[in-house]
């Protein structure tokens, strides 16, 4: 997520916070859950993003699950993250991709995080870089 100007406004940056926060909290979830050999689903993980978003926002506001499987061609045919749109109970499996891509969009602004993560080797993993602050532009 970016900002165009000098600086970020308050309400911008608040906004970022709750969903960065929503992310993590699904990524936490998630690490330690798959670490320990627990099942899964992926409602299970949108109800941690959406229950932070509760907690410290605008949750009529998260509008689209959590996140989606991971294939060949982008959307994958496994498990989505997903308690809302489609209630997905399915479990997350080794070998298998997903994003984490929590959102809030209100009438003036919206904001996204997306990160993309596998399940292997006992763990879940982060594919790449976590964003931690907004960039300035």
């Amino acid at each position: 997520m970016a900002y165009l100007g000098r600086e970020v406004p308050a309400r911008y940056r608040e906004i970022w916070e709750i969903v960065a926060g929503a992310r993590d909290a699904a990524v936490a979830y998630l690490k330690e859950g798959v670490s320990r050999g627990k099942r899964i689903r992926g409602a299970d993980v949108d109800d941690v993003a959406r229950e932070h978003v509760r907690a410290h926002g605008p949750a009529a506001h998260f509008l689209h699950r959590t996140g989606h499987s991971i294939g060949f061609e982008v959307h994958g045919n496994g498990c989505n993250i997903d308690n809302l749109e489609t209630v997905d109970d399915r479990q997350l499996i080794p070998r298998t991709g997903f994003s984490i891509e929590p959102g809030i969009y209100l009438p003036e602004f919206g904001v996204r995080s997306e990160i993309d993560m596998i399940v292997r080797n006992g763990k879940a993993e982060v594919s790449g870089r976590i964003q931690n602050e907004l960039v300035l532009i």
